[in-house]
């Protein structure tokens, strides 16, 4: 009997370890953390492959620009006749009330003064997808509701 008792209580123990339901929302795991994400954007420079501002496509405004995320949170865009220099950082926010993605509260910030397409960019963006070579962000306007796509690969 009591071999029993063992044996129902280990395969009782066994089902509720196996249900992990705490209700919680998963990470997301193309974000990694802060100085995983530091580290991709600062190895060399990138270029904008696509931008969608409120389902309008301006990619075509950032051709030719190259952008390095340098040191002190300093972000440079050139293309050879213009540079604009502007602010990036990455944040764990630990707050997702600001955040479009459940579950990431990892920020990427940007901010232009000038040109006026660069200041579009001003923004806390979320982090949709990252890799070595690409880093997708997302936002969802305040203003008009619009959902706002940025997408970088490295060159």
């Amino acid at each position: 009997m009591k071999r029993n008792i063992f044996l129902l209580a280990g395969i009782a123990l066994v089902s509720l370890a196996s249900c992990s339901d705490d209700g919680s929302t998963p990470a997301n795991n193309n974000a990694g953390n802060v100085a995983d994400v530091v580290n991709t954007v600062s190895q060399g420079t990138w270029h904008i492959t696509s931008y969608i501002d409120s389902g309008n496509n301006e990619t075509n405004h950032f051709a030719g620009y190259n952008f390095t995320f340098g040191n002190s949170n300093v972000l440079t865009a050139a293309n050879g006749t213009n540079t604009y220099t502007g602010t990036w950082s990455v944040t764990n926010s630990s707050n997702s009330n600001d955040d479009d993605s459940p579950g990431n509260d990892i920020d990427f910030n940007i901010g232009f003064s000038a040109p006026a397409a660069f200041v579009n960019f001003t923004d806390d963006w979320d982090i949709q997808e990252r890799t070595a070579n690409k880093i997708s962000l997302i936002d969802v306007s305040g203003g008009n509701g619009g959902t706002d796509i940025l997408v970088f690969e490295k060159n």
